[in-house]
């Protein structure tokens, strides 16, 4: 017995495809032919948008002085050949101006301090939200330089004793080392366990072992006497980090 036809389905369901999702199927499948068939196209485009979805924020979802920006993925520390167009972006919602700006304005703060707040802010909103900034995010953000930004916010380490969760010292990314001095520090310094010292940097325990490690081996090769070069060379890591631990030896040594 054949089955009896629903006129009012075949009539109106085709509606139901008429979407972005499917237009965006049919791009792909008319613009990369061999990508597949409807079932990839279909995944594909539903990937796609989902990902958009991820990246992009209705006008409303941002407040007054916020602004949408994408930065490094938390979970994705550099690599060696890797280029920044390859890393996992996320995207962060970043209050730019608040009251409290103003507020500082009105009451003549130095402009450096008030630099120094929006940058450490800004940092730890991005963190919070599972990316880094760099210096030249914040650069850009604030209209200033990057040299500007990494002055202010080592000063800022300096005189709390903590770091800023930032490129610079979460993926060791620049020129920035003021991190393996804390780390040191805390370790020989105040005595703390590497799992705190892990917590109050930003790092995973295997960084902070590793910068240990490496401090103390730097040491090792000093009381024997070694050349900056000759260390260089046996540790297999460059003179100029040979000195910044020297360093920080100098600066334990003269606090005991």
């Amino acid at each position: 017995m054949l089955a009896k036809t629903d006129f009012l389905r075949k009539k109106y369901a085709p509606l139901l495809d008429r979407n972005l999702q499917q237009a965006l199927a049919h791009l792909l499948g008319r613009e990369f032919p061999r990508l597949g068939g409807e079932r990839i196209l279909n995944l594909c485009a539903e990937m796609v948008l989902q990902f958009l979805g991820q990246h992009l924020r209705p006008p409303d979802s941002v407040g007054h002085g916020q602004v949408l920006w994408l930065a490094i993925s938390t979970d994705h520390p550099p690599a060696r050949g890797q280029r920044l167009a390859g890393s996992h972006l996320v995207p962060v919602v970043l209050d730019l101006v608040t009251a409290e700006d103003v507020h500082a304005r009105l009451d003549r703060q130095a402009s450096g301090q008030r630099l120094r707040t929006q940058a450490v802010r800004l940092c730890e909103q991005a963190h919070r939200q599972g990316a880094l900034l760099s210096n030249c995010d914040l650069a850009v953000l604030l209209n200033t330089d990057d040299q500007q930004i990494a002055a202010q916010l080592g000063e800022h380490e300096r005189q709390t004793g903590s770091l800023v969760p930032r490129r610079a010292t979460v993926h060791d990314v620049g020129t920035c080392l003021t991190h393996k001095r804390l780390i040191c520090w805390k370790r020989y310094a105040e005595g703390k366990d590497p799992h705190l010292i892990a917590r109050e940097t930003y790092h995973s325990l295997e960084a902070v072992d590793r910068y240990l490690a490496q401090f103390d081996r730097v040491r090792y090769c000093a009381s024997l006497g070694m050349k900056t070069q000759e260390m260089a060379y046996t540790l297999n890591c460059s003179p100029r980090l040979v000195e910044e631990y020297l360093q920080i030896q100098r600066e334990l040594e003269a606090r005991s």
